[in-house]
């Protein structure tokens, strides 16, 4: 299990090292972003841009706000589902519906108990805002759980991403430190799954024919926290490993990642897993880092304001507390940049100008929403 207790103080910036990737870092205090203190939350999850430059913003307790960075106004969005907080668990992505203009769907996670065990949930509502502020999710529905539901609070992963034509879903269930379910072929846990925008399962996912969950797109993972999509339609995906061993995969239909039969990581009681070798059956990380980073959200950046950082993944970096750049050439990717924020960063995304958000974790570090724009 991950240990998230970290001290105050911010960490040393560390160097990544693994997978024959260049490793770069930036000096301590060298930053070529301006960093501006937007708003606080209250250990904020992740966020989404509406249309009119609003924010929606959830937060692990179960509240989700939405919030303008103009003028700083926060307002509740009601109709939020009860969510199960303990440890890992919290009111989890946000994402619009590809078709937010015509019906206002929101789509989002969580983590729930249900019958004494516990799960991640996705579920969509419509977003709706009255003449006098309040707003609400209206029809909220839960459309899709992971199976089974276990024991336990940890390693929910429910990142949601929608394909570039917008036809699909795909949604990460964590193997919620099992192990073992991530290579079982009828449980959702340990998976990358593809959804019709309902919630089914897609027709055509690459297994089913085997005899696999039908909604599985690719098996063998651990705790999925980021998934995007690059402007060629490829998706990558990040997640933590374990002791060692958090990775940046390139996720294709119908492949086995290893979790846990082999891994960069070992356990965390010390007992070793087999590393990733050629000929192995397992498809490997394009990019690993031992000492880890504890990666948190994911972005794909495609935005004009850093025109340099173009087709770059952007991560969170949790116990490392830091802002990772892994630089993308087609199926390639390696280490690019890692710069010390001092505090351990949940979510990154990409705003209508093309700066760079974060949202601070909270806890032991602040719960703050940031902007990074360029020098000068």
């Amino acid at each position: 299990m991950r240990h998230l207790t970290l001290a105050a103080l911010p960490l040393l910036l560390i160097a990544c090292s693994g997978d024959g990737a260049s490793s770069q870092t930036t000096a301590p205090g060298e930053k070529p972003f301006k960093t501006s203190v937007i708003a606080d939350f209250d250990s904020p999850w992740a966020m989404t841009f509406l249309p009119d430059g609003r924010a929606l913003v959830t937060e692990k307790a179960g509240e989700m706000i939405l919030f303008d960075p103009k003028n700083g106004t926060k307002i509740p969005v009601a109709g939020i589902p009860k969510v199960d907080y303990a440890g890992q668990g919290a009111l989890m992505d946000v994402v619009l519906s590809p078709t937010f203009a015509q019906d206002k769907a929101v789509y989002f996670s969580f983590s729930e108990e249900r019958d004494g065990l516990k799960g991640v949930a996705l579920a969509k509502g419509a977003f709706n805002q009255a003449s006098d502020g309040t707003t609400k999710l209206d029809g909220v529905q839960v459309i899709f759980r992971a199976s089974p539901y276990v024991d336990g609070n940890g390693h929910y992963s429910g990142r949601i991403a929608f394909s570039p034509d917008g036809k699909y879903l795909f949604f990460t269930n964590g193997e919620r430190q099992k192990f073992d379910p991530a290579q079982d072929t009828k449980s959702t846990l340990g998976k990358v799954l593809r959804l019709n925008l309902d919630g089914t399962p897609a027709a055509g996912n690459p297994l089913s024919a085997k005899g696999f969950n039908p909604a599985i797109w690719s098996y063998g993972h651990r705790n999925l926290l980021g998934i995007a999509f690059d402007a060629d339609g490829r998706l990558w995906e990040q997640e933590m490993g374990p002791k060692g061993g958090d990775e940046v995969n390139l996720i294709k239909p119908g492949l086995n990642y290893g979790y846990p039969k082999v891994s960069n990581g070992d356990h965390y009681d010390g007992k070793p897993i087999p590393d990733h070798a050629p000929g192995d059956g397992y498809e490997a990380p394009k990019v690993w880092w031992n000492p880890v980073i504890s990666p948190g959200g994911l972005l794909y950046y495609s935005g004009d304001l850093f025109p340099q950082w173009k087709n770059s993944l952007f991560i969170g970096g949790l116990s490392s507390q830091a802002l990772v750049r892994v630089k993308l050439d087609g199926e390639k990717a390696e280490k690019a940049d890692q710069w010390d924020m001092g505090a351990r960063i949940r979510e990154v995304e990409q705003g209508p100008d093309g700066a760079l958000w974060l949202l601070e974790d909270g806890g032991k570090s602040q719960g703050r929403m940031l902007k990074l724009t360029p020098m000068g």
